[in-house]
């Protein structure tokens, strides 16, 4: 593997990937939407052919170099043709998500002085038709689908492209490819600038360490919009011939997998968990032998990974091994289409019970690290690099540094990345700019973490969210409130004790789970009502205790709250990628949780 100072990119920028993928792989299968009833696959050949034509109405719309072209819409392939044909006329691109609030559309279309705007939907083209007329700089809203009363759609602009087209440009490595605003858990989203350079060397280093071929197909349904979903998947199947389905929605993911049969899935741990609590319900609930053979199936992976990690093997347990899987393990990843072989996970730190459950069902787990200002993998584990509970070892080109000035523990410190991953800057922000780079062009993340003797990276939550109790002790709650939502009764965790002597919780239960479990004890199964019941406290304080068993003392949680209100990204508790804004989790039920040490 090459060093960070060796590293040569395959790639110089995004559309270099685009020649070579459009040309190499023109017959094969891109994107598969599903329609009607039925997946449609669009080839790389007409991919290469739609994105040709909208790069040449998007010069006739008046869009040239280092003008932005934004849109606001879920995955689709009109999303990455409209990228591709951006990046050719040497533009930058700027997405949004169709579920942030019209004021966020518009902030992040003033600051990036947007001139055009792909819309999926008719309601968001009538929101964003108002924006443009106190813009100054967006002269055009372009709808994805039809409407008699757009103005100008995906077609039109593709139209006017077939009859004036435009040359495909190379931008230099250094040339600003996109906005990635960040999802803006306090404040206003800042806008970071990524080049073309910083997401091509990213696909680049994919191409050294990961196992992925024109054979490899995935399920979309991280948001492309996020760095994550963009570069990893995006840009790094489609560098690779791959092909992806995109889901039709979150809540059909499972049923999308049976039906496009991944080899590969890119996820977030929240989905991971939905995982591990869905097959764990659906074996408790078959009980018997099925149920002693699925923890025996656990129980035979975890002899079998001991011994290859001490080098050794047991006839007797392979053997088993493979008898089990045969018989339980298969039958699960049939589930998910019977092809799941590689889940790539990001976003945020994976409970290790979570991925070794995955593991143990045959579907390897290769969690990395990495932020939308580290375009975004720092860090990953690949074959024959690998630690489960790591975040893996720096990826080619990249290089990690431990800052402990920060903290007051010699292990721990702030994670610190250079390389060719670390963005151009904040847009418009030279004193966030200056808040974050160090000296050498190193990027400042906000997370703490440290290294291991074999130089792999594991991450112990988030600076900012650190918070000291009255006893001086400092507590870190990302981690703890993952390992929380492990139960199966728990959805959702948020963990504080800032200047007090211990610390509370809010516990938002799993819906179906609860009421399940009122139903099978005799009590009532309104939520609102359920909550509050004594029962129903004593079976989250049972859970609170059996998963948190690995925390220190000070860690513990001394008094909680049920409450019947999820975090969604609709009542603004958690940002489009998921994360919990605890600002707005405070700001409402700030007093439920004050009221625990009363």
């Amino acid at each position: 593997m090459a060093s960070a100072s060796s590293f040569k990119p395959k790639y110089s920028n995004l559309i270099e990937i685009f020649e070579h993928s459009v040309k190499a792989h023109a017959d094969r299968p891109l994107f598969g939407v599903k329609q009607r009833g039925a997946w449609k696959w669009m080839s790389y050949r007409e991919f290469g052919k739609q994105t040709d034509e909208l790069r040449g109405g998007l010069a006739q719309l008046g869009v040239g170099e280092d003008d932005v072209v934004a849109i606001i819409a879920n995955n689709r392939p009109e999303w990455a043709i409209a990228a591709y044909a951006t990046y050719g006329i040497s533009a930058r691109y700027a997405p949004m998500y169709e579920s942030q609030l019209p004021k966020e559309w518009k902030y992040i279309l003033a600051d990036s002085g947007a001139k055009v705007v792909f819309v999926a939907t008719e309601e968001i083209r009538v929101e964003v038709a108002k924006i443009a007329e106190e813009l100054e700089t967006l002269h055009h809203v372009v709808l994805l689908g039809e409407s008699p009363d757009a103005k100008l759609t995906f077609d039109d602009v593709r139209a006017k492209g077939r009859e004036h087209p435009a040359p495909l440009q190379h931008p230099s490595g250094d040339h600003i490819a996109g906005f990635i605003y960040t999802s803006g858990t306090t404040g206003n989203p800042k806008g970071v600038l990524l080049s073309h350079s910083n997401l091509a060397s990213n696909v680049s280093a994919m191409h050294e360490v990961f196992p992925m071929s024109t054979e490899d197909r995935s399920l979309s349904f991280l948001p492309w919009a996020h760095s994550f979903g963009q570069t990893v998947e995006l840009h790094g199947l489609f560098s690779m011939g791959a092909s992806l389905g995109i889901a039709e929605s979150v809540p059909k993911i499972i049923e999308n997998l049976a039906e496009v049969q991944p080899t590969l899935l890119f996820s977030v741990p929240r989905i991971f968990n939905k995982i591990h609590d869905g097959v764990l319900k659906k074996i408790e609930e078959e009980g018997g032998l099925k149920k002693k053979l699925f923890f025996a199936t656990l129980e035979t992976a975890r002899q079998k990974k001991a011994l290859a990690e001490q080098h050794k093997r047991s006839g007797f347990v392979d053997l088993k091994h493979k008898v089990l899987d045969g018989l339980v393990a298969s039958k699960i990843r049939a589930r998910f289409g019977g092809r799941l072989k590689y889940a790539f996970s990001g976003g945020a730190a994976i409970a290790k019970e979570v991925a070794e459950f995955i593991d143990a069902l045959g579907i390897t787990v290769y969690e990395g690290y990495g932020l939308t200002e580290t375009s975004p993998i720092a860090t990953a584990n690949w074959p024959g690099a690998r630690k489960i509970g790591s975040v893996g070892k720096p990826i080619p080109g990249v290089r990690i540094e431990i800052d402990r000035e920060i903290t007051e523990d010699p292990k721990h410190g702030e994670i610190v990345v250079f390389g060719h991953c670390v963005m151009q800057g904040y847009h418009g922000l030279p004193e966030a700019n200056a808040e974050v780079f160090v000296d050498g062009g190193g990027f400042r993340t906000g997370d703490m973490g440290f290294i291991d003797e074999d130089g792999f990276l594991y991450i112990t939550g988030r600076i900012k969210e650190q918070y000291k109790l009255e006893n001086g002790k400092y507590v870190v709650p990302g981690p703890l409130e993952e390992q929380l939502q492990i139960s199966a009764y728990v959805n959702q965790a948020f963990v504080d004790g800032t200047n007090k002597p211990f610390n509370v919780a809010l516990i938002v239960p799993d819906e179906p789970a609860l009421k399940k479990w009122a139903e099978a004890n005799g009590l009532p199964t309104d939520l609102a009502t359920l909550v509050d019941h004594e029962r129903v406290q004593a079976l989250m304080r049972e859970q609170l205790d059996k998963y948190s068993g690995d925390f220190k003392q000070f860690e513990k949680i001394k008094r909680f709250a049920v409450i019947p209100e999820e975090f969604t990204v609709e009542n603004g508790m958690l940002t489009p990628k998921m994360s919990v804004k605890r600002r707005k989790v405070m700001e409402k039920w700030g007093d439920k949780l004050q009221g625990l040490y009363s």
